[in-house]
């Protein structure tokens, strides 16, 4: 027991040293710990230079995967370390671009990587009701970067390693036909996964109706063809009614389902309530919540079962986790979104590792989609259906710089 005159405050926040409670408070004081040394003897983490790399566009390829990614934010230090994170554009959510992140990002030379939690923090009241803003989440994760490479360990490891690997479902493509559904199941299921995420077919007129029939065939096709053991789960990403998500809710029931997001639109919260009440399948939600402090009324409400996030939408890995505490306070399992390239994979794999309340790891594929040429390394699952824990620094995937600087344009500073 702690002797002498120690305050409530102290004494919790020393209780969780080297947990994610206290990387979460105290980031420099968590990183050293994790490598058995001092805060004191980690190099000048004060910042020096911010920058952003742009790439060319014709170089990183086609696809939806490469969209709005031809930008990369950097944060450097005056004893050199830099901290890199992919910066997209733009977002179809009318509060959230990264126009001018670079212009933001100025303020921080100066400060030092030691005053993460002030540097992204949106508690302030003017900031807090307008919702998270986008600038935040690139800079907490180039931060976060920063600690793991200035330690030598991977993020997940400072945040307090829960896990070592994270079981994956494959995450479709919105194919158009049962039949490329049926065949993209067989042929994941020969890769070695152990589940399946359906996007279902999108309506390709702009202002198309879905056809929720159409889309149930799709799931009694896939439920056949992966068998009854296969794990399976499902994504509309908010397209039904919600006369139409219970009629799907009650036949993913029928078809042992493990998983149900995003049936309706998000801002529908009596309605996702609704939903909650009328099946059984766990209804996954919070892909479109922008901010960590919207999740409380959908957990007060009963409008979610599982709690789901984007790590750029909620002011990066410190709002994730703060997020995952939420959850795993109330209960209630926590399932990142993954999409995008390794960068966007990466802080989303590290919080799941650190997660004590997280299941999946979401692998889009086909597996390779998130490649990029300026990474030395890729993200594949193993034979066993998970994907490993990097052991790199930092976000634990590194880029080539050999590469990035043959595809840059220029670099803004």
């Amino acid at each position: 027991m702690p002797k002498g005159n120690v305050s409530r405050r102290s004494f919790l926040g020393s209780s969780a040293a080297g947990g994610t409670a206290t990387a979460l408070a105290h980031p420099g004081r968590a990183a050293a710990q994790a490598a058995g040394t001092r805060t004191a003897d980690l190099p000048d983490l004060t910042i020096k230079e911010v920058k952003v790399y742009v790439l060319d566009r014709g170089k990183l390829g086609t696809g939806p995967a490469n969209a709005g990614y031809a930008k990369i934010a950097s944060i450097v230090t005056e004893s050199g370390i830099e901290g890199n994170y992919t910066l997209a554009d733009r977002y179809w959510h009318p509060n959230w671009s990264n126009l001018g992140w670079l212009s933001h990002a100025r303020r921080l030379k100066g400060r030092s990587v030691l005053d993460l939690p002030s540097l992204t923090s949106q508690w302030e009241p003017g900031r807090r009701r307008r919702g998270q803003s986008s600038y935040a989440s690139a800079i907490d994760n180039c931060l976060w970067d920063i600690l793991g490479k200035a330690v030598g360990l991977p993020v997940y490891r400072i945040l307090g390693a829960y896990r070592e690997r994270v079981l994956a479902y494959a995450s479709s493509q919105h194919h158009s036909t049962v039949e490329e559904f049926v065949e993209e199941v067989k042929r994941c299921k020969a890769e070695g996964f152990k589940a399946y995420k359906i996007h279902p077919p999108d309506p390709k007129e702009p202002g198309g109706r879905v056809d929720y029939k159409l889309d149930m065939e799709v799931y009694k096709a896939v439920r056949e063809a992966a068998g009854g053991e296969f794990l399976l789960l499902n994504d509309p990403v908010g397209v039904y009614t919600r006369e139409e998500a219970i009629r799907v809710g009650r036949l993913m029931d029928e078809l042992n389902f493990v998983g149900y997001e995003d049936p309706i639109p998000t801002s529908d919260i009596d309605g996702l309530a609704e939903l909650c009440r009328a099946i059984d399948t766990p209804v996954h939600v919070g892909e479109f919540i922008f901010s960590i402090y919207n999740y409380a009324e959908y957990i007060r409400r009963g409008a979610l079962d599982v709690v789901r996030l984007i790590v750029d939408n909620i002011g990066g890995i410190t709002g994730a986790m703060k997020v995952a505490h939420l959850a795993e306070c109330f209960g209630m399992e926590c399932t990142p979104h993954n999409w995008g390239g390794i960068f966007d994979h990466a802080v989303h794999f590290h919080c799941e590792l650190a997660m004590p309340n997280n299941v999946w790891f979401e692998m889009t594929v086909p597996q390779g989609t998130g490649d990029r040429a300026y990474m030395k390394d890729r993200i594949r699952i193993a034979e066993d259906g998970y994907v490993y824990a990097p052991a790199k620094p930092g976000l634990g995937y590194e880029i080539d710089f050999d590469v990035l600087d043959d595809i840059t344009v220029r670099v803004e500073r």
